[in-house]
């Protein structure tokens, strides 16, 4: 199956209505939409696909981001289960109410694939990171952590948004001048309600 390379902004609504559906739909019954590829108006959505859905309040709030890294079924899918998940399963939040979601932003994030980042040392690390463009993974045995570009935001300092990503790894916060970390960079297209 092919992965998706671009997605226009018809197909970023479209993603964003589907990820509101679900989440209202998941609230309502307790199950997870099932939706034939027949209803699909894109054939671009139907291939592999890694998403993120953010949920925020309307008064800018994070309330839940749930994602793939690796596109591993159709996009439409990964929004649908994303979408869900963000709403009721991250662990930082107690699960959404449907009363709550009148109150709720919803931004859809689809990723580029991940591409391994070939560095020296740490300062060359941060020579090749372009804040604001890039979402950066780190590896480092069974650890592992992201940041979506929108992090850059919040933590526009290269030094701080790799010490935050280190701990989020559950490392220590300089783990990327101590350690030698597999790094992949990823892009993504985001649409927002």
């Amino acid at each position: 199956m092919e992965v998706i390379s671009s997605i226009s902004k018809e197909e970023g609504q479209f993603l964003l209505k589907l990820a509101r559906f679900s989440i209202e739909y998941y609230l309502k019954t307790g199950k997870i939409p099932l939706i034939n590829q027949e209803d699909i108006p894109y054939e671009n959505l139907k291939k592999l696909g890694a998403s993120f859905v953010t949920l925020e309040t309307k008064q800018g709030s994070l309330r839940g981001c749930i994602g793939s890294i690796i596109p591993h079924r159709p996009l439409y899918e990964d929004v649908i289960h994303n979408a869900i998940s963000s709403a009721v399963s991250d662990p930082r939040f107690y699960p959404l109410s449907l009363d709550e979601l009148t109150n709720i932003k919803i931004k859809v994030s689809v990723l580029t694939y991940p591409q391994p980042l070939h560095y020296d040392n740490w300062i060359d690390l941060f020579n090749k990171i372009e804040p604001f463009k890039d979402g950066v993974i780190i590896k480092y045995g069974n650890h592992s952590a992201t940041f979506l570009p929108d992090v850059w935001e919040d933590l526009p300092e290269k030094d701080k948004f790799f010490a935050h990503l280190c701990l989020k790894a559950g490392l220590p916060a300089d783990c990327y001048k101590k350690y030698r970390l597999e790094v992949f960079t990823y892009k993504t297209i985001s649409f927002s309600e």
